[in-house]
């Protein structure tokens, strides 16, 4: 199996313990917490990654590790990862359930390109105008690219709506030229 379809089905386990806890959110952010240590940590990494330290062993420091900070289900959890072999899948198991959550939530991530920084009130109608328009929960993540000379491109997915004054003038120059 590919590595995102194993992390696709960990994730899904994840989530169903989650939603068991009624923390779908929180166990997000724990995970995502995990995952930065492990990023962050050359000797976590290392540790975690080191085929001559038996599972067990692993699975004991991590018991201790996060006892105090994690549920215990979650630990359970990374235990088992590290018990078949998959901990160092949990960057992309992370993505995966955050996608999860999002599918849950009815919510999309769109990234938007603007020409200039906009202010917070204008991102709060950009988002509620792109929810309208999607009809789900949208989050938006501005750019900013003054290239683009005005307007907005926003991408959902692999949807790309383009209406930057820079397309529109493509445009009426092709409209120009076709017409001689």
């Amino acid at each position: 199996m590919r590595a995102t379809t194993i992390a696709r089905n960990y994730a899904e386990a994840l989530l169903v313990l989650a939603r068991k806890a009624d923390a779908l959110e929180g166990w997000g952010a724990a995970l995502n917490g995990v995952v930065s240590a492990v990023e962050s940590d050359i000797r976590l990494r290392n540790f975690l990654a080191a085929p001559q330290i038996s599972a067990a062993e692993k699975n004991v420091v991590i018991g201790k590790a996060f006892a105090d900070s994690l549920p215990r289900l979650m630990v359970r959890f990374i235990q088992k990862l590290v018990q078949n072999r998959r901990q160092m899948l949990l960057p992309q198991i992370a993505i995966e359930y955050g996608n999860l959550v999002d599918e849950t939530s009815n919510r999309v991530h769109a990234q938007v390109t603007l020409s200039r920084e906009v202010s917070e009130t204008d991102r709060n109608v950009i988002a509620a105008q792109l929810t309208r328009a999607f009809s789900k929960t949208v989050v938006p993540h501005m750019d900013v690219n003054p290239a683009i000379l005005g307007g907005v491109i926003v991408r959902v997915g692999d949807r790309v709506l383009d209406g930057s004054v820079r397309k529109r003038l493509k445009t009426l120059k092709a409209r120009i030229v076709s017409a001689r």
